[in-house]
């Protein structure tokens, strides 16, 4: 009886494990971070605009910490310029001369005022402030880091946004607010960084090219 006992003892044992095993392999686990809340220190260097621009598409300000404390220009310049020959980020030569000067200065050494941040930090020529051609924007504003026109890269492609809001009231309005203000759970889990640097002309150029596709 006892032998009898021990034996439904260890059958039900095994059966809440098996249960249980079977729960953990059929639901798998999901890890949900949380928002983005961090944000770039504002500064009136043009490297600002291009770090938020830019390197927010892959980094959270948060990993900025992960550096060495108290870099100088150089060294900032050349972390970003990592970025460009390792990873392939679109920078051109005076971005990444522009976003070091900037990071310099609000998390390194440098002073907004010295002379090498200076001559640094004018707006980069790729970088048009009233070119509204649309295809160029889209290569000088980083928007095809993330995106193409016909298939998914990070973001959806253009022809997936036209095909959901091409039908959609003052759709071109509203995507041009999407496209200089930034975003997150249209379309996933991924933020889109905001385009500050875009003139609201220059974002509706974007998309009135987008929902032509």
């Amino acid at each position: 009886m006892q032998s009898t006992t021990t034996v439904h003892s260890i059958l039900a044992f095994s059966l809440i494990f098996f249960t249980a095993s079977s729960s953990s392999f059929a639901a798998p686990k999901q890890i949900k971070l949380p928002p983005e809340t961090a944000k770039l220190p504002k500064s009136e260097l043009a490297g600002y605009q291009l770090a938020t621009q830019k390197c927010m598409i892959c980094h959270s300000v948060d990993y900025i910490f992960y550096q060495p404390p108290g870099m100088n220009q150089n060294q900032w310049t050349a972390e970003v310029a990592k970025m460009k020959h390792s990873y392939g980020a679109m920078l051109s030569a005076a971005d990444i001369k522009s976003i070091g000067a900037y990071l310099a200065v609000v998390y390194g050494t440098a002073k907004a005022t010295d002379s090498e941040v200076l001559a640094v930090s004018t707006i980069s020529s790729s970088q048009p402030k009233t070119n509204s051609e649309p295809q160029a924007l889209l290569t000088s504003s980083g928007c095809m880091g993330c995106h193409a026109i016909d298939n998914q890269v990070l973001g959806p492609s253009f022809k997936d946004i036209a095909a959901k809001y091409k039908q959609t009231a003052q759709a071109q309005n509203m995507l041009a607010i999407s496209i200089q203000q930034g975003g997150a759970g249209k379309w996933g889990e991924i933020p889109m960084p905001p385009m500050t640097n875009l003139t609201t002309e220059q974002a509706k150029s974007l998309a009135k090219f987008i929902l032509e596709q």
